[in-house]
């Protein structure tokens, strides 16, 4: 399922933000993108993530920014020194002349290294505060990101539903077409038990009697509506029982499909075998739903 949370966070050092987003996927993947001294919150957060959602592709990302107010200065004197020998070697080799103005104390201020941020270390209390404050963060970002998977689940429900629904009606068709009704079976046995006895007059009656239970066998599909009514009950169930469903209603959709696929095959008139092939179509729409579900 797709999703988006951010949550921001800070103490007197640091402020930070959390985003997760997430994706389809047929099992739960999470990746991180922590910054460097941060990869001890990794296993905690896989385990986070693991409670709140069942299944997709999560990217975790934490961006930490020293605050302003907590950052301090100082002068590399090193770079600073080398700036000023380098400045006065130039002027010596200019004779002094006008052509080399001399360095100017903003200027050399101004070059990239000379004035850095200076790093305090953390005393092992903030830094553990810190990483529980983080942790807390990212349970509040789960939270958001769970909250807006149910938001997309809960209209998924209606449009996996309007799918169940069609397939039932469709199903209901095809029970109703009179290729899958008993009166019209035997006719249609009988023609060919006809056939059958014409081609060859001399056919022993037990032999005439398996080719007759062949061919009905073959011509009934009532087994496989009544195997999809089932399966579409099933789905009904699961999607009135919450919670994460995804995986199992994919299975289901992969029986459907194999049901719908066999009364084609068996389907003894076009009739029949368009509304399998109109079945197979809706089974193809509702799979595509599934794969956004958890």
């Amino acid at each position: 399922m797709t999703g988006f949370a951010r949550q921001e966070g800070g103490d007197d050092r640091f402020n930070w933000t959390w985003e997760i987003k997430s994706v389809n996927g047929k099992s739960l993947d999470v990746r991180f993108r922590l910054p460097p001294g941060y990869d001890a919150l990794e296993g905690g957060a896989r385990a986070a993530a693991a409670q709140a959602c069942a299944r997709g592709n999560l990217q975790v990302s934490l961006t930490m920014k020293a605050a302003a107010a907590a950052q301090s200065y100082r002068i590399n004197r090193e770079l600073l020194d080398r700036l000023l020998a380098l400045s006065g070697e130039l002027t010596a080799e200019r004779g002094g002349t006008a052509a080399v103005a001399p360095a100017s104390l903003d200027g050399l201020l101004a070059v990239r290294g000379v004035v850095e941020v200076a790093e305090e270390e953390d005393e092992p209390d903030a830094k553990a505060a810190r990483e529980a404050a983080l942790a807390a963060d990212l349970q509040h970002a789960l939270a958001a990101l769970a909250e807006a998977r149910r938001a997309e689940g809960a209209r998924l429900h209606q449009v996996v539903s309007g799918h169940l629904a069609s397939l039932q009606a469709l199903v209901d068709k095809a029970a109703e077409s009179a290729a899958a009704q008993p009166d019209a079976l035997r006719a249609r046995l009988r023609a060919q038990v006809e056939e059958l006895l014409a081609a060859s007059p001399a056919l022993p009656e037990d032999r005439l009697a398996q080719e007759a239970a062949v061919l009905a066998t073959k011509a009934d599909v009532r087994e496989e509506l009544d195997r999809l009514t089932a399966h579409i009950e099933a789905a009904r169930e699961l999607l009135a029982g919450g919670g994460p469903v995804g995986r199992r209603l994919d299975f289901l959709c992969q029986e459907l499909n194999r049901e719908a696929n066999t009364l084609c095959a068996k389907a003894p008139d076009v009739d029949l075998r368009r509304i399998g092939l109109e079945l197979k179509t809706v089974v193809d729409q509702l799979r595509e739903q599934i794969q956004n579900l958890e």
